[in-house]
């Protein structure tokens, strides 16, 4: 008997959608796991795709896989957990769906818990980012500082890429401190990280480097 996959993937404008930008990147996440973590042989039932924000439940085309997946047992299959929902809530009601399976391509090895944890963790480093933003913006004005155009829009962006960092950096730190005092190598503890399935702030392995990053900004909070 093959396996059987109902393939959801989502992007969040009409413009990504008309593009293939963002498609092709979660196209290539899901074929990497079939070809390389799937049992076989396999069967994709159906490919489904909304452009829609991930903020919100009510998606035609989601609504769609989830009752082929229910009807034909299959697994629903996304690249990344966000592609389904930024919403902890919905995402924990999908995984209590005893009908439904939930697989996540750029986590092949992940359960329901680690799953649940790991959405409960983006949602608090998305609030915490949002939050520090508007308090950067803010203590930028006070100073005189001109917001606007581009200079706000590239200010914005730097201090979310350094917020998002600063975040993760407090995400692993109960397991990066230790384990430095320990006097395990910045590798060990980057073999750790990886081996738990915790990503970096863009989503990609852990490396020496950037396990010293983590800590040079513990450091300094």
């Amino acid at each position: 008997m093959s396996k059987k996959y109902v393939v959801y993937r989502r992007v969040s404008t009409a413009q990504q959608g008309k593009s293939g930008l963002g498609l092709e990147a979660q196209d290539r996440d899901i074929t990497l796991f079939l070809d390389n973590y799937s049992d076989v042989p396999f069967e994709i039932l159906g490919t489904f795709t909304d452009v829609h924000s991930g903020k919100f439940a009510d998606r035609p085309e989601l609504e769609k896989a989830l009752e082929m997946a229910r009807k034909h047992r299959a697994e629903l299959l996304v690249s990344k957990l966000d592609r389904l929902s930024r919403d902890v809530e919905f995402i924990a009601k999908t995984l209590k769906d005893k009908d439904l399976t939930l697989r996540v391509a750029s986590m092949p090895s992940a359960d329901k818990f680690q799953l649940h944890i790991y959405a409960a963790l983006a949602e608090q480093e998305r609030d915490f980012i949002s939050l520090r933003t508007k308090q950067a913006l803010a203590a930028a004005k006070e100073r005189g500082v001109k917001l606007g155009g581009m200079r706000d829009a590239t200010m914005k962006r730097n201090e979310a890429a350094k917020q998002a960092a600063d975040a993760a950096a407090q995400r692993v730190a109960s397991i990066i401190i230790p384990m430095r005092k320990a006097n395990a190598s910045l590798q060990a503890i980057a073999d750790a990280l990886n081996a738990a399935n915790v990503p970096t702030p863009r989503a990609r392995k852990w490396a020496a480097m950037s396990v010293s990053n983590a800590l040079k900004r513990l450091d300094a909070a």
